[in-house]
Parts: C-alpha cells; sequence; structure tokens
C-alpha cells in the first residue's frame, strides 16, 4: 500500500472515529411515554471535547435529555445542559472561566438526510431543529456535545479589554 493510500486512510478513521462523549440510546427503545436519562461526560471525555471545542478545559458537561417518540417516526429530544468551561480571551489570551446552562430541543426523523434537514431549517427558521435519524439509535452525548459548541462564546473577551482602535 503506498503512503499517500495510508494517510488518506487514516483521514478516514480519524473523520469516523467516535464521538467523545457518545451515549447512544436504541430507537427501538423510545415510545410515546418519555424517557429520562441523566448524563455526564467522564474527565477524559471532558478532555477530548475540550481540544474538539478549542476550549482550555472543560471541567464538566453533564445533562438531563428526555426522549419521545411523536407520531409514527418522529423522536423528540428535550435536554438541559450544564458545563464549566475554560476559554481563552481572543485579545489577551488570559484563560476564562464560565458556566453554560442551555435548554434546546431536536427532531430526529428517520428519511431524510443532512441536505433534506437543512432544507427544512431554510424554509421553516422557527421550527424545531430536525436531524436526520441514521441507524437504529440516537446519541444523546453526542446532541449534548454539539449543542454546548453551539451555546460556547466564539469570542470571549476578557471585561474590559478593547482591541486596538476601539
Amino acid at each position: 500500500m503506498s503512503k499517500k493510500m495510508s494517510e488518506d486512510r487514516e483521514d478516514r478513521a480519524e473523520i469516523y472515529a467516535a464521538p467523545e462523549f457518545s451515549r447512544p440510546v436504541p430507537v427501538a427503545r423510545i415510545e410515546s411515554a418519555p424517557k429520562d436519562f441523566a448524563i455526564e461526560a467522564s474527565e477524559a471525555e471532558c478532555a477530548a471535547l475540550a481540544i474538539r471545542f478549542g476550549l482550555e478545559t472543560l471541567d464538566r458537561l453533564e445533562a438531563r435529555v428526555r426522549l419521545k417518540r411523536i407520531g409514527r417516526e418522529d423522536i423528540r429530544l428535550e435536554a438541559v445542559l450544564s458545563a464549566d468551561v475554560v476559554q481563552n480571551c481572543v485579545v489577551t489570551l488570559a484563560p476564562l472561566p464560565g458556566t453554560v446552562e442551555e435548554s434546546f430541543s431536536l427532531i430526529f426523523r428517520p428519511g431524510i438526510d443532512d441536505a433534506a434537514a437543512d432544507q427544512l431549517a431554510l424554509e421553516n427558521p422557527d421550527d424545531e431543529i430536525v436531524e436526520p435519524l441514521d441507524g437504529d439509535s440516537i446519541d444523546i452525548g453526542e446532541a449534548v456535545a454539539q449543542q454546548l459548541s453551539v451555546a460556547l462564546d466564539p469570542f470571549p473577551r476578557a471585561k474590559g479589554v478593547e482591541l486596538p482602535g476601539e
């Protein structure tokens, strides 16, 4: 095998590696009656997520998640996440500790792909976000991790720090 082919395989393996904070729930277990889960990232999972999201540290990540079947095929995920993070100031690079508290909901729908889900979001921006339901489980840990990444301040800045020219 050529060096190039080997590198390509390694790149693909990295792209498709398991999520750092994986908590799959079999779809077959989800009914119309809500099913509640309490999940918490381990120290190693927090460290891996900190690297993924460019954080100085992720000291804690936990969530309360509720799954419920709606209609024949859709599944609603409702969650509240809580995390203790340390980001770096974009100006001074000083560590900025903070807490993220976030509620969110998603609809998982079989039979659609990412492009169809994106189109639904464009057509109905006020509706709940619809995600493709691929396979026979929903990874509630990865859903929480993705929501944390969205909830993080994209440009954290220490109090009183200004950019030149402001």
